[in-house]
């Protein structure tokens, strides 16, 4: 990702510098469509990453991506141990980069953790992207690091 955020951070300062070829208008434009949209394109993820990052709220993007990580994690033992350090970093209260979730949720996710089963970080997982959709991604779309990286996108299919 660091690669990818290193343009975005110099896009955002000087609009000279042009997004990487593979970011097309098009894709730009799908992201507008839904937040779902967004979540679903190949950049739209890092992207949005990065400006969660300017709003210092990427603790969101970085926890949905880890949950999506730890579904397909197959053996039982590295999911309990990735269970136990996604709670400490996400969910146990004062961690450092703790989710916005309700203590019912963090609270199933304490006794489901001893299982780690795929589904253990489900719900919190569910309520912070409703979070990102219903909160950030709005902003996101009028943001100037958006409206930079479409007209950039829009001069050079020109």
């Amino acid at each position: 990702m660091s690669r990818r955020t290193c343009w975005l951070c110099k896009m955002c300062g000087d609009a000279s510098e042009n997004p990487p070829s593979n970011l097309t208008l098009e894709e730009l434009l799908q992201w507008a469509q839904s937040f779902e949209k967004l979540m679903a394109t190949k950049n739209g993820p890092v992207v949005y990453a990065a400006y969660l990052k300017t709003e210092h709220s990427d603790e969101n993007i970085q926890f949905w991506m880890a949950c999506e990580t730890y579904k397909k994690i197959a053996s039982r033992w590295s999911r309990m141990y990735r269970a136990k350090k996604l709670y400490k970093i996400y969910i146990q209260p004062q961690s450092p980069r703790e989710i916005n979730i309700d203590s019912s949720t963090r609270e199933a996710i304490i006794r489901n953790i001893q299982e780690a089963t795929r589904a253990c970080f489900e719900e919190a997982q569910k309520i912070v992207y409703m979070h990102m959709e219903r909160d950030s991604y709005p902003r996101f779309l009028k943001s100037e690091m958006y409206q930079k990286l479409l007209k950039t996108s829009q001069s050079n299919n020109s």
